[in-house]
């Protein structure tokens, strides 16, 4: 019987990549195409939604041309998607009225403002704050901004999508207008104890139901990819991070991992019954291969792995990512010096769109590379921040953090990172985990995988790095962060 192939889009903020598997979880082929974000404004973030869809077909057309092979060789696709960013489009001409407003832009701030009355009953009802980050204020700003953009949506012309929507929609040729669960989720408008758009949060943020997807579970058949293949099906759709901790084979309570990308998602499996956070986390849906759902917390740092990028291209301190470690290892610490990357505001557990970056600890002695130690030291406290409040808040220590995304090269950073949670860290095999949660989601529907149980035993780990850091001195780390967080807060 010939070999079959899982094809994964994993549509990111910076990239988009298409990824071959075989049914080892091992990746034939990478496609990748970076894009471009655009800044308008000082805290805004934005996109053009065709050049998202123009890079998801070349990185298709560049995976298959390269590897020799043709659609009758996938078994199935899989789309992961960066969430919340909002996509306005009008239904009969099939483009976008406004640019894609990304997930880090601010640009709706002051709509989140005006709605933060109702902040209890969008927090009981989603799980999530009210805060730009979310798809409900960006929609909200595009209507505001667009020419009649009220009456617009409301009359049936113009159609709401998250990245995955807006993809399916174009490789259906306008057949598919779905989102899933995890997607859905993020809106702030999706009601996650009934599983449906909450007519009241409509009525309050003013967002016409009829702009809104049909929702089902990510590990579903979607319809085909036309515009493609008449025969390629759609058959899975997740969110990056629901899709990261999936593929991470967090499948239990408890179970947990990091993904370092642009920013930092913290994903813990909560269980069959989402548990509310009093303390800056918001409950999401996870991904599940069945139709029960699965909730997580999440805690999201805004800037984790962009970090990295400052250093090279606006601090101009390393010429290539990976020349950060060589820098940060030369020094036996960041000598006191603490770096706060709040470029766009905190996020979790503190939620503050208003403060900015902040370095504390300069001396005549600092040099580049305690600034470049200290710079990737800030990417784990502001983890240690969220797993704080995640354990206190699930009464769940953790012991184990599962890690990927790109950041997770960095040896010195990911040391440090068991060093100051004090945890087991383990990077897995294949660090396309984002990829591989859909990978798995999608050959679990069709049959390419067999069960749960199968993909345990495919899914493999490299490497630990455990914690080597006295107590003493950990505390003493936390306290200065905890200062320097506070320092930042007040500065505005």
């Amino acid at each position: 019987m010939k070999e079959k192939y899982i094809l994964v889009v994993d549509q990111g903020t910076t990239s988009s990549r298409a990824i071959i598997f075989n049914n080892k979880e091992e990746i034939v082929y990478k496609a990748q195409q970076e894009l471009e974000c655009l800044f308008p404004h000082d805290g805004w973030v934005e996109q053009n939604a065709i050049d998202i869809y123009a890079s998801v077909l070349n990185v298709i057309n560049d995976a298959l041309l390269k590897t020799n092979l043709t659609y009758d060789d996938i078994d199935s696709l899989g789309i992961t998607n960066q969430r919340e960013t909002t996509i306005v489009w009008d239904k009969h001409t099939g483009m976008p009225v406004y640019n894609a407003i990304v997930w880090q832009s601010r640009q709706s701030a002051e709509i989140c403002d005006s709605w933060k009355i109702h902040q209890e009953i969008v927090k009981s009802k989603t799980g999530l704050i009210i805060n730009p980050y979310f798809s409900a204020s960006k929609i909200r700003f595009i209507l505001d901004n667009i020419p009649n953009g009220q009456k617009r949506a409301e009359n049936g012309e113009l159609l709401f999508g998250t990245v995955d929507t807006w993809l399916m929609y174009k490789l259906s040729r306008g057949n598919i207008f779905k989102t899933d669960y995890t997607n859905a989720s993020r809106t702030m408008f999706f009601n996650i104890n009934t599983l449906e758009y909450d007519d009241e949060l409509l009525k309050i943020f003013n967002i016409p139901k009829c702009m809104l997807a049909e929702v089902y579970p990510s590990s579903n058949f979607f319809g085909n990819a036309t515009a493609l293949n008449e025969n390629l099906k759609i058959r899975a759709v997740a969110g990056d991070q629901q899709a990261a901790l999936f593929g991470q084979n967090c499948f239990e309570k408890g179970e947990s991992k990091n993904t370092y990308g642009t920013g930092c998602f913290m994903l813990m499996n909560i269980g069959e019954k989402p548990i509310f956070s009093k303390s800056g986390l918001i409950t999401t849906i996870a991904c599940s291969y069945n139709e029960k759902v699965v909730y997580a917390l999440e805690g999201s740092v805004f800037i984790g792995g962009a970090c990295i990028q400052w250093l090279r291209d606006q601090m101009r301190m390393i010429k290539s990512a990976p020349e950060s470690e060589k820098y940060a290892t030369k020094v036996k610490n960041s000598d006191g010096v603490y770096v706060v990357p709040a470029f766009v505001g905190l996020g979790a557990p503190y939620w503050d769109d208003e403060c900015r970056g902040a370095i504390f600890g300069i001396t005549r002695g600092t040099t580049k590379e305690h600034f470049i130690n200290a710079t990737l030291n800030s990417i784990a406290l502001q983890t240690l921040d969220v797993i704080d409040v995640m354990q206190k808040e699930s009464k769940v220590k953790i012991e184990t953090l599962k890690v990927d995304g790109g950041a997770t090269t960095n040896n010195y950073l990911m040391q440090y990172q068991a060093n100051i949670l004090n945890a087991k860290v383990l990077l897995p095999n294949c660090l396309e985990t984002t990829a591989l949660g859909a990978c798995f989601l999608a050959g679990l529907n069709s049959g390419f995988f067999k069960d749960i149980d199968e993909i345990k035993t495919i899914h493999q780990y490299k490497r630990e790095f455990l914690p080597n850091m006295d107590e003493s001195e950990r505390k003493i780390i936390k306290e200065k962060w905890k200062k320097a967080i506070q320092a930042t807060r007040v500065f505005k």
